[in-house]
Order: structure tokens, then sequence, then C-alpha cells
């Protein structure tokens, strides 16, 4: 065959999994902001008004986490007529410091020197490219996520009443939904060579979708791993990214490779490639642990890592997406 069918799916940062990972990076970003050597293992769950913290933190950072928790609700959108009233909910709050046996392992930052710093955790990681889109990033999970980018402008600016995602209220009917998509979204993401009269639209195929966020599912932080890398292109990594500060390198060796596989493509060597962490040789240095951190300048705090937690990790025109820098290299004489 010479072509085949492959999807990839993207979820909008109303989905209960995305509000988790939101809210779990919104408190790393809080904890780094005044102390960039905290140590962060933050996991967040939510079902109908109720959001739930909890997880690990050592920090000298002085943080009022469920005011974090309202604030990140009330900027995606919920308010008290969607399920989820980011001023009147429950919010409830478990935390404890980061336990000995991995302590003793990762602030070795006070007394050794960078490349001599452990990791919070083991594990294996994946970085993809790929040169069939600008972005480096497999084509399917470019539109996938841009269409999910797209529908929250739209909800949030009005431009089509009604669409909360592809969640609507009640009074409008699928044909309405229907034409807004296609007008105010699919029109100005997917490019027309991709359309014709051949091509099918699946739209609301369930015909209602009126309950959703946290009152239609529970969400769990770290749950759309896929969505978070490469839609199902290339292998995925062992673990998740949100909520973890970057001495944990199933989110920070994830960063480190997915630049090496950019590189490597960007520079023309390969058309498409996955590079695995931990890296040989030559890489392995720039690749520890304190390395990374200090390579991609991972600790600032401030807003940096909750924009990550939706519409992907990777394949962002972002400065702070650091990631995506192209390192220049040549073969070998």
């Amino acid at each position: 065959m010479d072509t085949f069918l492959f999807t990839s799916e993207s979820v909008n940062e109303g989905h209960p999994d995305k509000i988790c990972d939101q809210v779990s990076d919104a408190i790393l970003d809080a904890c780094l902001e005044q102390d960039p050597e905290s140590k962060i293992a933050f996991e967040t769950c939510t079902k109908t008004n109720m959001v739930m913290v909890f997880g690990e933190i050592t920090t000298k950072a002085k943080v009022d986490y469920e005011k974090i928790v309202r604030d990140t609700c009330r900027g995606i959108g919920f308010t008290a007529d969607v399920g989820l009233d980011a001023d009147n909910c429950k919010v409830l709050v478990n935390i404890e410091q980061q336990i000995p046996d991995i302590a003793q392992g990762v602030h070795g930052h006070l007394t050794k020197k960078p490349e001599e710093i452990g990791v919070g955790d083991q594990g294996h990681m994946f970085g993809y490219a790929t040169d069939e889109t600008p972005e480096f990033m497999p084509l399917t999970h470019v539109l996938a996520t841009k269409l999910g980018a797209k529908l929250t402008v739209v909800r949030k600016n009005k431009t089509s009443y009604g669409l909360i995602s592809t969640q609507h209220y009640e009074t409008v009917t699928n044909e309405k939904i229907a034409a807004d998509l296609k007008e105010h979204v699919i029109k100005h993401v997917i490019p027309a060579k991709y359309l014709d009269d051949k091509t099918i639209f699946h739209l609301n195929r369930s015909g209602r979708f009126v309950l959703g966020g946290p009152h239609g599912d529970a969400g769990l932080t770290d749950r759309r791993i896929i969505i978070d890398t490469y839609g199902g292109w290339g292998a995925h990594c062992g673990g998740a990214f949100s909520g973890k500060d970057p001495t944990k390198v199933d989110r920070s060796g994830a960063y480190i490779v997915r630049q090496t596989a950019k590189s490597v493509v960007a520079s023309g060597l390969l058309a498409a490639v996955s590079c695995k962490y931990p890296m040989q040789s030559v890489c392995w240095n720039h690749c520890r642990p304190g390395m990374i951190s200090i390579n991609l300048d991972l600790k600032r705090g401030k807003f940096r890592y909750q924009k990550t937690a939706a519409y992907g990790h990777f394949g962002r025109d972002d400065p702070d997406f650091t990631r995506e820098i192209v390192k220049p290299l040549k073969p070998k004489a």
C-alpha cells in the first residue's frame, strides 16, 4: 500500500484529565517561582464540583494550593453553570514531603557538580521528530492539536455560541454545531488540499453532548500521555509529565531527547527519527539529569509549565519550550 489511514486525537483544556494536568503544573510553577530547587511529584483528580490535589512536595516556597486550584479552573472557564464552580467547589489538599530515600539521590545539587546529580525516578523516555510538518511533528497530531486549540478560541471569544469544546448547550441543534465547527474551526485549521467533495465529517456523532467536564467524567493527572507527545507516532515514554519537577527524567529526559531527535531531522540527517534516553557515549554527559536542567533552563517558574499541560509538550512555537531549539549537527568526516 502506498498510503494508509492513521488518526491522532486531542482533547481541550476543559477535559477533566487536562484540568488536572494544568492544576498540577500550575502548582509546580508556583513552587519553582519562589524556590527553583523545589522537588515536586504531584497529582490532581477531579469529579463533579470537587478537585483534590495530593502528592509529595519539598520546597521553601509558601504556596496557597487552594487558590491555585480555583484560579486555574476559573481561567479554563469553569463557573457555576458548567458542573465545576471554581469559586465554590470543594478543594481537598493532601501533601507530604518527598521521602528521604528519593531525596538523598536528588538533593546532591547542594554538594555535587551538576553532572553528578541523581534522578528522582527511573524509567525510559523517547523523543521523536519527522520532517512532514514545519513543527517537525506528525501531521495527524499537529492537525488534531490545532483543531482542539481553535475550539477553545471559539468557545472563549464566543464566535460561536453554545460550543464548549464539542460539548454544547442543550438548546443548540446538531446542525448548528456542525455548521459552526466547519465555518469557525475546521476551515481555519485544515489546509484546503486535504478537503474535497469526498471528505466525510464526523461531528458530534453521538447526537448529544450536554454534560461534560468533571460533571460528565472523572479526571486525573497524566492520563493523556499520547496527546502530550506525538499522537501515536514513534515510541512513548514509560512515565508522564505534569506535576513533576526537572529531576524527574520522565519529564526532563523526554524533553532532551525531543531536542535531539528534532536536531537530527532539522539538520537533514534523517527524515524521521526516534531517540531513547538515556543516550550513550558523547551525548551522556549533556543528558545527565542535572545538566538537562541547565541546558534546557528548566527551573524557571511563573506559568512556564502550566502552558505545556494542554495542547502538547512538543512542536510549539514558544520561547519557553526550550526543547524545540534546534542544535546544529553535521555528520562526522
